[in-house]
């Protein structure tokens, strides 16, 4: 396993919208487990997706099992070729992103979502999330259509933060 190079602003790559999935062999796993030790060895961070790391296919992993306020979950999750069916009730939001290390920002997300995925062997997947996995979910499934949190937030001038300190390992 590897720790991948991370993307961050003012990176062109990120703006790339990534492809569906097609192919569930050992180089897609391989490349998963490289994508979560990334993860991991990030400041914090609940979700990665794969356009962070250089490589543009609808690939992310979600995990708010480990929050310091638990919060309802899944557990650890590997989702591929991701889609969103439905969405339900409107709130702001914190948000913060490997990508965009030095800053926060306030997002308005769906409270609500059921979504479809695969998992890395191609089978099918499917989850009623609510909350702040709902939340972690969409803001990683941006991502996947070149999308920044940065790009959601109402004013730059009143609902983007910057960071005093970026604590490795804080939830």
């Amino acid at each position: 396993m590897a720790i991948l190079e991370i993307l961050t602003i003012p990176d062109e790559r990120l703006k790339q919208e990534s492809a569906p999935v097609e192919r569930f062999d050992d180089e897609l796993r391989a490349f998963i487990a490289d994508l979560e030790e990334t993860r991991q060895a990030g400041p914090g961070a609940v979700g990665i997706a794969a356009p962070q790391v250089n490589r543009f296919q609808r690939i992310l992993i979600l995990d708010v099992s480990k929050m310091k306020k638990p919060v309802p979950n899944h557990g650890y999750l590997v989702l591929i070729n991701p889609e969103i069916s439905h969405w339900e009730g409107y709130e702001v939001g914190r948000e913060g992103c490997l990508s965009v290390p030095d800053y926060t920002g306030n997002v308005i997300r769906a409270t609500q979502i059921k979504l479809k995925a695969q998992d890395p062997f191609g089978e099918p997947l499917e989850f009623d999330m609510e909350g702040f996995e709902a939340r972690a979910a969409q803001h990683e499934m941006d991502h996947l259509d070149g999308l920044l949190f940065i790009d959601r937030v109402v004013s730059r001038r009143t609902d983007l933060f910057r960071r005093k300190v970026y604590q490795k390992g804080k939830g």
